[in-house]
């Protein structure tokens, strides 16, 4: 659509947005709420309009071309029937048969492109069961609106609580990555990290480059490497892990929970293609782009907030590609799963820790300026063409959600209209990661590569816990401990007691064995209260067990959020409910 004249002062499109929507590239963004309950739509329209719209104007906008061929934004009236959707299955049929069709429906619409003439998203409402839900609500929404992170803020705002409708949702924080290495200030280490930054930034720029244009990876079983992929149907495929026993993983290993579950699907990868190969694949060049969110953020911010002039973290498309090589597959009676999250988590490191992916991203904005968007949009088009595969991840909320007041069991999502076989993504919702594979439909076994993926976890998990029970009995040395007691230092504290009488050292061993080895204040004795009678000879009176059960990944929430440990939190529960319990005793009493 071209510009009017008095259109001019409408917002451009960001240059990712135009790549997105180009004659290049075409991505959209599916997110699928699963509800408990078959989903009531009487109030959808209410919601949508009240609510949805009212997040951002791009929601009520069409992108128009002004007479320099530059895209803007412009606003228009937004018919919902035009939107909303609500399609009609076959009645009375099996459980299994609206799974098939529902799995085809969903297949058909990352193949449907967007209409240009009216802004770019819809909501299909599915009433029909499926083997995870009663009811389905499909958000399809184009990715030249925003990515990941924004469309998440902007769903969210939909959603509510579902314990407690007026609490916010809340998602966990993003913990800073911690340094290892506290010896900043040395020249000896600083210049040699210097030259391994520069080095790697330089390998890794022109490596991007090099397979964004002239090296794509080898033909595999996950790889078919046609023209025109994007056109053809995906077909679906969802599995689930506990978040629980990914932090497991995560702190046995010192990793991050990317690198477990990424290291779990490069490893189960693996697996498929030496099996769909019969082994010819095992050593096969095969690259996956990690996608990289480039804010600088700690935790999501509001959609108000990401639409603020110079907001921390704006709205938009903000994220970057990282080539990362799928670790290739040794002897299975050689194979150690662990190595897979560790090599996954140093190719990571070294990749994010590198400048390359700012240089990739300043070269697109070069091909942009001197040969357009169209051309940039190609280069981006052929990096992903290169490529075995995509994965990307989201941050969900921390509590069970609702939307119009019916809970929502589970979410997924999924990016559709990229030129690759395999895309996979990834989301966070309470104490679960939702894993998604995008297959090229009839090329791809999904349920295969679903299976291999779970083999793989559980290989990491199984091999993990084992790490974990050879070293239970060890505690480590703290840092600062090992260096007092190395061959460069041995240092010791010397304490004098001085005495007014020679000193009978009579008593000596017991005081050490039974005070000094347990050292505890013994001086002054507690309140007598609710929780303690002071009575001699309490030790011999009869005792009643009562036990309670608490949720670790709830727990783990709260550490997480509060920045303390698991222990702190169970312990200020129970010192809260045992002074709740003391005061209500003490009332009672009082009342008597």
């Amino acid at each position: 659509m071209v510009l009017e004249k008095d259109d001019a002062a409408l917002e451009p499109v960001s240059p990712t947005g135009q790549y997105f929507n180009s004659s290049a590239l075409n991505i959209s963004v599916l997110a699928v709420l699963e509800t408990e309950m078959p989903f009531d739509d009487s109030e959808i329209m209410s919601l949508i309009r009240d609510v949805f719209l009212s997040i951002n104007p791009r929601f009520s906008s069409i992108m128009v071309i002004d007479e320099n061929g530059v895209k803007r934004w412009k606003k228009v009236e937004v018919n919902l029937k035009d939107h909303v959707k609500v399609p009609i299955f076959p009645e009375k049929m099996s459980p299994q048969f609206y799974e098939n069709y529902f799995q085809d429906y969903l297949s058909n619409m990352s193949m449907e492109q967007l209409p240009q003439s009216r802004p770019l998203w819809e909501i299909h409402i599915i009433k029909y069961p499926t083997s995870n839900a009663a009811g389905s609500i499909i958000f399809k929404i184009h990715h030249s609106i925003g990515d990941g992170y924004s469309l998440m803020g902007s769903l969210l705002s939909c959603l509510q609580r579902a314990d407690n409708p007026s609490l916010p949702l809340t998602l966990p924080s993003v913990q800073p990555r911690a340094e290892t290495d506290g010896d900043h200030g040395s020249i000896f280490k600083t210049v040699p990290k210097i030259f391994s930054l520069l080095l790697n930034t330089a390998s890794d720029f022109l490596g991007s480059l090099m397979k964004s244009s002239l090296v794509d990876d080898d033909l595999s079983p996950i790889r078919s490497g046609d023209v025109g992929i994007e056109f053809r149907p995906v077909c679906f495929t969802t599995m689930t892990f506990s978040l629980c026993q990914i932090k497991q993983i995560k702190d046995t290993l010192g990793v991050t929970v990317n690198d477990v579950i990424t290291g779990a699907i490069f490893l189960g990868t693996r697996l498929y293609m030496q099996e769909m190969s019969e082994g010819s694949s095992n050593h096969s060049n095969s690259t996956a782009l990690v996608l990289l969110n480039t804010r600088m953020f700690r935790s999501y911010q509001s959609v108000k907030e990401m639409l603020e002039p110079n907001a921390a973290s704006p709205w938009g498309n903000h994220f970057a590609f990282l080539h990362v090589p799928l670790p290739e597959l040794v002897d299975s009676t050689e194979l150690n799963p662990l190595e897979f999250v560790r090599k996954t988590h140093q190719i990571i490191k070294r990749k994010r820790s590198s400048f390359a992916v700012y240089l990739t991203a300043a070269f697109i904005e070069i091909v942009k300026k001197f040969k357009g968007h169209q051309v940039a949009a190609q280069c981006i088009h052929q990096t992903l063409l290169n490529a075995s595969m995509a994965i990307t991840n989201m941050i969900g909320p921390i509590e069970k959600m609702s939307v119009a007041n019916q809970a929502i069991r589970g979410m997924y999502f999924a990016v559709v209209g990229n030129p690759q076989s395999l895309t996979v993504t990834i989301v966070s919702h309470v104490d679960k990661l939702r894993v998604t594979l995008g297959a090229e439909k009839g090329f791809i076994d999904g349920q295969k590569l679903k299976s291999c993926i779970e083999e793989a976890f559980q290989m990491i998990l199984q091999s993990a816990a084992c790490e974990i029970k050879d070293d239970a009995a060890l505690e480590p040395v703290s840092p600062t401990g090992q260096y007092f007691n190395s061959s460069a230092l041995n240092i010791s504290v010397l304490a004098v007691l001085e005495t007014e009488m020679p000193f009978d050292d009579s008593e000596m061993m017991s005081l050490i064995r039974d005070v000094f080895l347990s050292i505890n204040p013994r001086l002054v004795d507690d309140d007598l209260s609710p929780i303690r009678s002071g009575d001699v000879g309490i030790e011999f009176r009869p005792v009643a067990f009562t036990t309670m059960t608490f949720c670790l990944c709830q727990i783990k929430q709260i550490k997480d959020t509060l920045g303390v440990t698991v222990n702190d939190v169970i312990t200020g529960a129970i010192f809260l409910g045992t002074r709740l319990y003391m005061q209500e005793m003490t009332s009672q009493i009082l009342q008597r």
